[in-house]
């Protein structure tokens, strides 16, 4: 019996998804927008970034999907060229993961949540050999900064982690972003002990 594989089912799936308005779909899963100060973090990651990069051939980009393998994500922000319509994947629907330099997600409450940008995606986004990952958490202790590099796509991992505690500035050690620093005016203060 010939019966379509699961990511060709999901593919289609996900191609054909009407969504109610402030909710996105990924593959592996449905969630909500995030709140006012997911999206603060956020906004204040993409200024900074686009300040840094200026005029280069990069750019850094939210709210568009990052394909591979017939999975699709949506990273709270992405570094990829300047002109992504050539770096878009065969159908259209984004970026192809090859193309993406940075990926951060800012990590919401929950532990759904905090399950799919520490676990899920990380995992991912090495597979993918995306070639930086970074994770904003202030969920993890009084908030933390991680930085993933050297992704070891066959082994769904990273060579190099490297957590710091807010207040800690993070530098981006290659890429187009390479020399951005991450600092409390992005991420915020350390947040008191719960």
């Amino acid at each position: 019996m010939n019966r379509p594989d699961l990511d060709e089912v999901l593919w289609q799936a996900w191609k054909d998804m009407e969504l109610p308005e402030g909710y996105r779909a990924e593959i592996i899963e449905v969630s909500a927008a995030g709140r006012l100060s997911h999206a603060r973090v956020v906004n204040r990651l993409r200024d900074a970034l686009e300040r840094f990069l200026g005029e280069g051939e990069c750019a850094a980009y939210q709210a568009m999907n990052v394909i591979f393998r017939r999975k699709g994500w949506i990273p709270d922000l992405f570094i990829a060229p300047e002109d992504p319509e050539p770096c878009a994947d065969e159908g259209g629907l984004g970026v192809d993961a090859a193309a993406v330099r940075l990926v951060a997600e800012v990590v919401s409450p929950g532990k759904r949540n905090q399950d799919r940008d520490r676990v899920r995606k990380r995992r991912e986004y090495a597979r993918a050999g995306i070639p930086v990952y970074v994770i904003i958490d202030d969920h993890d202790g009084r908030g933390a900064v991680t930085l993933f590099t050297g992704p070891r796509p066959d082994q769904a991992d990273w060579e190099d982690i490297h957590r710091v505690p807010y207040g800690t500035e993070v530098v981006i050690p290659e890429g187009p972003a390479k020399g951005f620093t991450i600092t409390e005016a992005i991420t915020g203060p350390a947040r008191a002990e719960k």
